[in-house]
């Protein structure tokens, strides 16, 4: 390979390597398109109704199965406590699968299998439901 090859393979590399890193950035705007899945039964606004689920507003600031007037599943009210507050982390592991997270969930959603929509709808759950606005957590 003679070196104006070489030069451009190096250049190339080194192009994708600010890609490469904003890919692991969470998309705001593809996380509004993954909630689409969401909003028949979830609403995001302070004050919001519940519909098949409850209204999400504060899912990051309030206890699990805590909102306003929603009747929660058993297997969901047992599982609260052990939740406390929904993190990411939780968030990430029962949006993958909620029946294996939380058995006996009366949430009929499957789940999201790939890694990317769990981010992007987490971080854009996170900018519309106040988590943004919250107090860091006391250690």
């Amino acid at each position: 390979m003679n070196k104006f090859f070489k030069g451009l393979s190096i250049l190339a590399i080194t192009a994708m390597v600010p890609f490469a890193a904003q890919a692991d950035e969470p998309d705001l705007g593809k996380g509004e398109k993954v909630f689409k899945k969401c909003q028949a039964c979830h609403t995001l606004e302070d004050g919001g109704a519940n519909k098949i689920g409850p209204n999400l507003f504060g899912l990051f600031t309030r206890p699990a199965a805590s909102a306003a007037d929603f009747n929660y599943s058993d297997a969901m009210s047992a599982k609260a406590e052990e939740i406390g507050v929904w993190t990411a982390e939780t968030l990430e592991e029962y949006l993958t699968k909620p029946r294996d997270y939380i058995p006996g969930t009366n949430m009929a959603f499957a789940g999201l299998r790939k890694e990317s929509q769990r981010t992007n709808l987490i971080a854009y759950l996170q900018q519309q439901t106040s988590a943004a606005e919250a107090e860091p957590a006391a250690e």
